[in-house]
């Protein structure tokens, strides 16, 4: 299979989005050689319908329009990553939750660490909102977009700043 794609310009920096034949299967920082590479072989395809609606989708949320996606999503992962994906899409906009909050939601509440390692996998950022996941103590932790992008996401669902 391969894979369509655009980048695009975000408040964020750069974005790769990938699209499967199912759905969204990826929304890559600029820096993620790592990830970049699982997902090939790849074209350019900016009007895939996945890709074009999830570059309108993305407009819409960056100036505050959007809070919800409406999106196939196609992301790959193990049983219990999909688990931890599907709950983070739980997570209204606007409220953050913590990783022991999203293990008890999957049934695992003793796996805080293993939703962690699960949150930083989540090939599908802001659309699958792993920003919205915070410590227990209320502090900002690790986001694959850099802290400085979890605080702009979260101050934008808190109606602080429309970034576009």
């Amino acid at each position: 299979m391969t894979f369509a794609t655009a980048t695009i310009p975000s408040p964020t920096g750069d974005l790769t989005l990938i699209a499967s034949n199912a759905g969204l299967a990826a929304i890559l920082w600029d820096d993620d050689a790592a990830m970049q590479a699982r997902y090939a072989p790849r074209r350019a395809d900016p009007d895939h319908p996945v890709i074009a609606a999830t570059i309108r989708q993305l407009e819409e949320y960056f100036v505050g329009t959007r809070t919800t996606f409406d999106l196939p999503l196609d992301p790959v992962g193990t049983a219990f990553q999909r688990d931890v994906w599907r709950a983070l899409l739980t997570i209204p906009y606007g409220e953050t939750r913590s990783y022991a909050d999203i293990a008890r939601v999957i049934g695992r509440p003793t796996a805080t660490r293993a939703v962690g390692a699960a949150n930083g996998r989540n090939p599908i950022p802001i659309v699958t909102p792993c920003h919205r996941v915070i410590g227990s103590n209320g502090t900002l932790t690790g986001f694959g977009g850099g802290l400085p992008n979890k605080q702009l996401l979260l101050a934008l669902e808190r109606g602080e700043a429309a970034l576009l």
